[in-house]
């Protein structure tokens, strides 16, 4: 096989990124730049901002074969069943065309009996794409949602050039694992990725699984970062990490509000509620893997707190729920701009019975896609006063 060109990595390639990490073995991709990531502590949240959800190289060719190669890093427990697969997609002029697994890479498995780590490293994998048109058409490799991965080489067989700036309007999004795409099959198929092609808006995902805690140093980033329309999706990861009681909710709630707003005094706005969670809905937290299910060889959630605990502060998502309709309707008054969606819209408890959550927390690939198209619905009349 013929060795292509190499093509330089630069920003200019990159879409949904907040900085580029030059390492020994090719470029790494963060969604928080290096100041937040600084005043995280959590292994939890380092692990999956570098998780490029959302993020996309986006360049200009006439190459008929593309070739990525990348070094994935995956983290395993023992007992626990692994993670599919990461997948990148070519997507040719808006549409999704072809996709490449990746495989390889450095693996460490984690025994959360012991602790103990032990890590395997493989060779790099290479996405060819092959048998493409030999005219000028705009490529976008999206890159995996679910794993990190650093950028090797990019070759073609023709130049590539930066895209022009994008005359669509750029959607900020921030919310946890389901917004950062967990159990979706492929990075074009996680919910916010089918909203921003049905709005044909450019999306930045700040979907974090496990970490939409309301962290102030979050709030900061997207209240520095350029937007036309914002939303955040707040609940879930508040109720199965049980780091918070309602007395702090709602003034965090509004202060995460409060910061974004000294950046973005009028730019559309909607904060989103949990979709429903059976688990969770009425049992508050911690969240917990199901050992009986782990011992049949499966991966499912369970709910560990006492719904009588809910008098005393403990958040479920019914109420977590009613907070954040209640923050809305007190802001908006003075913030016309201030958007409400409820997650039960968007998936409901009869989407539950129809669609059942695989391992109870997470949507399957059908159910991102019905999650996306009812969120790109429902918010058609905010994307559309920011069309350009």
């Amino acid at each position: 096989m013929t060795t292509l060109p190499v093509a330089l990595i630069t920003a200019a390639l990159v879409r949904g990124a907040a900085e580029l990490e030059h390492t020994e073995r090719g470029t790494l991709l963060h969604r928080l730049p290096a100041w937040a990531r600084a005043e995280n502590t959590d292994p939890q949240l380092t692990m999956v901002e570098s998780q490029p959800s959302g993020v996309r190289l986006s360049f200009r060719t006439v190459a008929t074969v593309i070739e990525l190669v990348v070094h994935r890093s995956r983290m395993n427990f023992t007992g626990v069943p692994a993670r599919p697969d990461g997948v990148i997609d070519l997507v040719v002029d808006g549409v999704p065309i072809a996709h490449a697994t990746t495989s390889g890479g450095s693996s460490t498995t984690v025994d959360m009996t012991t602790g103990e780590r032990v890590t395997e490293v493989d060779p790099p994998s290479t996405a060819r794409f092959a048998g493409l048109p030999a005219t000028m058409k705009t490529v976008a490799l999206w890159l995996p949602h679910n794993e990190s991965v650093e950028l090797v080489e990019l070759r073609a067989d023709a130049e590539v050039q930066p895209v022009e700036h994008s005359a669509r309007p750029v959607w900020l999004h921030h919310g946890s694992s389901i917004s950062q795409g967990s159990n979706a099959i492929r990075p074009t198929g996680i919910w916010p990725a089918v909203s921003a092609r049905l709005a044909e808006v450019d999306l930045v995902n700040l979907g974090f699984g496990g970490s939409a805690l309301l962290d102030p140093f979050v709030a900061r980033v997207i209240r520095d970062a350029p937007a036309d329309v914002i939303s955040i999706k707040m609940g879930i990861n508040l109720v199965n990490t049980d780091v918070m009681r309602m007395r702090a909710f709602g003034p965090a709630v509004h202060g995460f509000l409060d910061t974004i707003r000294d950046g973005h005094p009028t730019t559309p706005l909607v904060l989103v509620s949990p979709i429903y969670c059976g688990i969770h809905e009425k049992t508050p937290g911690p969240g917990a893997f199901d050992l009986s299910a782990l011992a049949d060889g499966q991966l499912r959630f369970i709910a560990t707190g006492d719904p009588a605990d809910r008098a005393r502060g403990k958040l479920a998502l019914v109420d977590i729920r009613a907070e954040l309709a209640r923050v809305v309707a007190s802001r908006q008054s003075s913030d016309p701009n201030l958007h409400y969606v409820d997650g039960l819209d968007l998936y409901g408890e009869v989407d539950a019975r129809l669609h059942p959550l695989p391992d109870a927390l997470h949507p399957d690939a059908e159910t991102h896609q019905l999650i996306g198209e009812r969120f790109a619905e429902r918010t058609a009349g905010i994307f559309a006063q920011v069309s350009r």
